[in-house]
């Protein structure tokens, strides 16, 4: 049975060991939840939590301001808003572990450089893949852009729904939260705040 492999023979087929106190845990969890743990189609359930929380969190693991650390200075002096929309992402929110599904829509005013726009995407996913909430998770992103590129305006918007609500508690299915946050010149000038949140379909 799986469930008798040993750790160096799971990390030998590229399986991240799960250490003891992590699978008692999930078990615990299966068992409180009114299951049993010892059923054959619970038997590897607390390995494969184990594992799927490591990749739901592997944020943690790294700093997403090292995707706009290589930058491009020859726009052919291109100043206009460079937007990135509808970036799909999952996280999961920190008071009840449930999932947040949502997109994103990120914007910035470039002053002399630009990134790929592959590494907006990854910036909100190296934070959403962290224990979360929208509010700060619409922060960090901007925040991330804002410090690291200079720009001359910073623009995020997040949509997102949250199980926390749709799946337990009220119960209410098809309510998206949104939240932004505006910097710079979207922040100060309100014609450029419009046209932005125009452009992202707000």
């Amino acid at each position: 049975m799986s469930s008798q492999i040993t750790p160096e023979e799971e990390e030998a087929r590229g399986k991240v060991p799960v250490p003891d106190h992590v699978q008692d845990a999930v078990r615990t969890l299966l068992e409180w939840s009114g299951d049993d743990p010892d059923r054959e189609g619970l038997l590897d359930t607390p390995k494969r939590v184990a594992r799927a929380w490591k990749e739901y969190c592997e944020g943690y693991a790294e700093d997403p301001a090292v995707h706009l650390s290589r930058v491009f200075e020859e726009v052919g002096g291109y100043e206009e808003l460079v937007l990135l929309k509808d970036i799909p992402f999952h996280s999961h929110c920190e008071h009840h572990m449930a999932p947040i599904i949502g997109k994103a829509a990120i914007a910035y005013l470039p002053t002399n450089r630009v990134v790929g726009i592959s590494k907006l995407a990854r910036v909100l996913h190296g934070y959403a893949r962290r224990l979360q909430v929208q509010e700060r998770l619409t922060a960090e992103v901007a925040d991330c852009i804002w410090e690291n590129l200079e720009p001359r305006g910073v623009a995020v918007v997040i949509e997102a729904s949250h199980s926390c609500m749709t799946a337990r508690g009220v119960r209410t299915p098809g309510v998206g939260m949104v939240t932004s946050r505006m910097m710079g010149t979207f922040l100060e000038d309100q014609r450029s705040r419009k046209e932005v949140l125009s452009l992202m379909g707000y």
